[in-house]
């Protein structure tokens, strides 16, 4: 149970990032990381995956270093489906802080 309420609030991580600049996945473990949230990069890419599916997030690959390294930015949907998620935690917050 903990582990799917855990992956919404990774979700919206990852669009409040994607949204300020590009990111990729490496860096993303290590924002989560920060943030007290521990997963691999095994757990980390099928989310990615499946939130450029969805239409939440567009991913442009970039060659760094010789290599290709996966950028995802915020779509306009990601963006609104991030302001309600903003919304309703605030509302969440405000309710259970007490």
């Amino acid at each position: 149970m903990l582990r799917k309420l855990f992956l919404g609030f990774i979700q919206i991580h990852i669009l409040h990032h994607a949204k300020i600049e590009p990111i990729y996945g490496k860096w993303m473990l290590e924002e989560l990381e920060y943030h007290g949230y521990s997963m691999s990069a095994g757990t980390l890419y099928p989310v990615l995956h499946t939130m450029e599916k969805e239409g939440l997030l567009h991913r442009e690959d970039r060659l760094v270093d010789g290599k290709i390294r996966k950028y995802s930015t915020t779509t306009s949907l990601g963006t609104e489906v991030l302001d309600e998620a903003r919304n309703r935690a605030y509302e969440l917050f405000k309710e259970i802080k007490e």
